[in-house]
């Protein structure tokens, strides 16, 4: 390439060829493979659901699913995670963001105590009720139980 050629290159084109050049991390190759799994399966929906109008009731299952069985609590809230960035990173508006909805976060919080009820765990929600005691304990002592 020539030295004027190269000059004339916009800046936007060139910082894209170096995108393109590097490799991507394993947690954007995840991600990127996350978001093209998802946005091809709401373009399999019948009819297809565009982006701009996806959110958490895209679609409405005809029964009770099990799928939140299949795959650990933890998995799926970095897959939410990663969707919700994905979401953003490809043009979507934080305020508009169906995976960040109330929905998804009560969905979430569902399949982690079905998940627990499973294993004969049940959830509570950790709380310090005495933040007093939680004081008096230093933080140099480790307890071993």
């Amino acid at each position: 390439m020539e030295r004027g050629e190269e000059s004339s290159r916009s800046l936007s084109e060139y910082q894209h060829a170096q995108q393109q050049q590097q490799p991507l991390s394993q947690c954007e190759s995840q991600k990127r493979r996350d978001w093209n799994t998802f946005s091809q399966y709401l373009r399999n929906q019948r009819p297809p659901v565009p982006l701009s109008q996806c959110n958490s009731n895209h679609p409405e299952p005809p029964a009770p699913c099990t799928c939140p069985l299949w795959q650990a609590w933890g998995s799926l809230d970095a897959l939410i995670g990663r969707l919700r960035a994905a979401y953003e990173e490809n043009g979507g508006s934080s305020e508009t963001n169906p995976i960040a909805s109330v929905a998804v976060r009560v969905y979430l919080r569902d399949v982690r105590k079905c998940q627990g009820r499973a294993r004969g765990i049940p959830y509570k929600k950790k709380k310090n009720t005495n933040p007093t005691k939680a004081s008096e304990v230093s933080s140099s002592t480790i307890h071993f139980s």
